[in-house]
């Protein structure tokens, strides 16, 4: 199947990509967080196109995007106050709420649960397809699973031309990490993937909010998942990356005494005058005091390890409140939870 290269300036173009979805197609459209492969979220053969497309597991969920709160209360059987008080404060943007759904959602979009992950999006072309297609999209992101997240239309077709029917090109996404995923589906609203919206934020506008433990460790095998990102391998290059948590020179002290078992170092521009004498490649993820940056370079970062055949790679870790636990939590998958902590 040839992926047709349509431009989000276009606006022929974006009528053309909603057209595709109306008819099941899969197609790749701009958010602020990342890419996402849309597909009509209510036929459920559309949507086994994208599992297919990505090689994601069944029983991994989707998050559905609509263009206005009106759109998300149609699909759940409840809209509560907390609900209305986050879409109030952060839709159309980068965060996802977890609701019990309605008979209408097809259980592959959740992946056989009771509940649903709704969305705003904040992208003015995610948001023109949407208005023009007609239908909720369930969209993940368009990468093949496991693989870093695409933050631009070529990481896209790095992974999924000629897979998928058409990729939206609206440039780089300025969040670069997805959506922060909060359940509402409980008795005390719960944090279950970290991203461009922070825990503070959420707790200024909820109070008590729970934060999941699966956000910093790994879940059994066998464990149900009611939001992306919290049990399989994800975002993660071909290179084997392992997490060291410590200061510059604790960071610098330990490759040195490892250079023989890496050969590349993904650290924050401060650290290269510590590094550079080491000689290995210096990958940079960001300025340490500024972790939407961190955020919106980290998946191109990775994915260039993969472009320069890097194999074994050190990685700086980033603090672990605001954005920056987002930038934690995926770096962490990333590495399969290898995480070395120095003194």
């Amino acid at each position: 199947m040839q992926t047709e290269r349509l431009s989000a300036q276009n606006a022929a173009d974006v009528a053309r990509a909603a057209a595709l979805l109306r008819d099941g197609a899969a197609v790749a459209i701009p958010t602020e967080t990342v890419y996402g492969l849309a597909a009509n979220a209510l036929d459920a053969a559309a949507v086994a196109g994208v599992f297919a497309a990505k090689g994601r597991p069944q029983d991994n969920p989707l998050i559905v995007h609509i263009p206005t709160v009106a759109g998300a209360a149609a699909l759940v059987r409840a809209f509560p106050k907390q609900a209305r008080l986050l879409a109030d404060a952060f839709w159309p943007g980068p965060l996802s709420m977890i609701l019990p759904k309605s008979a209408c959602v097809p259980s592959a979009v959740s992946a056989g649960l009771d509940t649903v992950a709704l969305r705003v999006p904040a992208h003015p072309a995610a948001r023109r397809v949407l208005q023009i297609a007609g239908v909720p999209l369930a969209a993940p992101s368009a990468n093949r699973s496991g693989s870093p997240s695409p933050t631009c239309a070529a990481h896209v077709l790095a992974d999924l031309d000629e897979r998928i029917a058409a990729v939206l090109d609206g440039g780089d996404c300025c969040v670069g990490v997805e959506s922060t995923v909060v359940s509402l589906a409980g008795d005390v609203p719960c944090l279950l993937r970290p991203g461009g919206i922070t825990p503070a934020q959420l707790r200024a506008v909820l109070g008590e909010v729970q934060i999941s433990p699966a956000v910093g460790a790994a879940l059994a095998a066998d464990a149900p998942v009611s939001s992306p990102g919290m049990k399989y391998a994800h975002y993660a290059p071909r290179a084997e990356l392992t997490l060291l948590t410590g200061d510059a020179l604790a960071f610098a002290a330990y490759a040195r005494t490892h250079t023989l078992q890496c050969d590349a170092l993904l650290c924050f521009l401060e650290d290269c005058p510590v590094l550079a004498p080491l000689g290995l490649p210096l990958y940079v993820y960001g300025i340490e005091s500024d972790p939407k940056e961190q955020a919106r370079r980290l998946f191109a970062c990775l994915r260039q390890l993969d472009a320069d055949g890097r194999r074994c790679v050190y990685c700086r870790a980033p603090e672990r409140d605001g954005i920056a636990l987002a930038v934690y939590n995926r770096l962490l998958r990333a590495a399969a939870f290898r995480e070395i902590k120095l003194e």
